[in-house]
């Protein structure tokens, strides 16, 4: 896989002023996540304006079943490899659970720690008028922070489920608008009906991110290995499935496995001589 340089002139980084910047000329955003090089590089090179290193990782990379048993030095593990992988898109990490909830001290802490150790952009946390303080705090050290509210998987045991549509429209604005207020350059919107995301980002000045919140976003995110058929079993309304690498994944390793039993690999093509 051909990288560009970092240092080379055809390369122009995306940064948090730009991204920011997009909403005015109503261009949308493009965000996937990635939690490791080759994907990284893969989503850079095809010029995707984002990459979330997402907690997600919990439930797609690590098998569990929701994002809050993972760490913040498997947060920053993660981070460190998609920016290593990365040439233009701008990097974001999640702050995982109880690494920013207890205090903004503690949030201004660990956020400093993920930038300083990953190299990456921006770092995401979950909430809106709950988390004003720790936004403001995050803000005001320069650390540039995305909120994120709706349906928010760290407060899954809360909500009820992962799948829970945010229906309270007050609510709903007064998180986006505190976040907002805050300092927040971005807001990701998920699991929120298309009417109610659509008056919140013509509320807005800053950017707001969908999944699940209809096209009036300002723009997507999904998570890849949904988005490419990786996994299996989840198919909730939002989801749009771009490719089924899970069948031809399963095709290659078969046939990998039958030719191996019958002796028909490795053969003359690929054997030093």
């Amino acid at each position: 896989m051909s990288e560009p340089k970092k240092n080379s002139p055809t390369v122009s980084p995306m940064s948090v002023p730009k991204f920011a910047a997009c909403k005015g000329r109503e261009q949308k955003l493009t965000v996937l996540t990635a939690y490791d090089f080759v994907f990284a590089s893969l989503f850079d090179q095809a010029g995707v304006d984002a990459i979330l290193v997402g907690d997600s990782l919990g439930m797609v990379v690590q098998g569990k079943s929701t994002t809050m048993p993972v760490t913040l030095d498997q947060m920053i593990y993660h981070g460190e490899i998609v920016v290593r992988a990365v040439h233009r898109a701008l990097v974001i990490v999640d702050m995982p659970f109880m690494s920013y909830q207890v205090s903004p001290t503690q949030a201004v802490e660990n956020a400093g720690r993920i930038l300083k150790e990953t190299g990456a952009g921006a770092v995401k946390i979950e909430g809106g008028v709950q988390q004003v303080d720790t936004i403001r705090a995050l803000a005001a050290a320069d650390l540039p922070v995305m909120a994120h509210v709706g349906m928010r998987p760290q407060s899954v045991k809360k909500l009820g489920g992962m799948s829970k549509v945010q229906r309270d429209e007050a609510a709903l604005l007064a998180d986006a608008q505190a976040a907002e207020e805050a300092g927040a350059f971005a807001i990701v919107l998920e699991l929120i009906p298309r009417p109610i995301a659509s008056a919140i980002t013509k509320k807005l000045t800053i950017p707001t991110i969908g999944i699940g919140a209809g096209p009036e976003c300002d723009g997507q995110v999904l998570v890849s290995y949904d988005m490419l058929g990786l996994t299996q079993g989840f198919q909730p309304k939002f989801l749009k499935r771009y490719a089924d690498l899970h069948a031809s994944a399963m095709e290659a390793t078969t046939r990998y496995i039958e030719e191996v039993r019958n002796s028909q690999f490795p053969d003359a093509a690929h054997t030093h001589e």
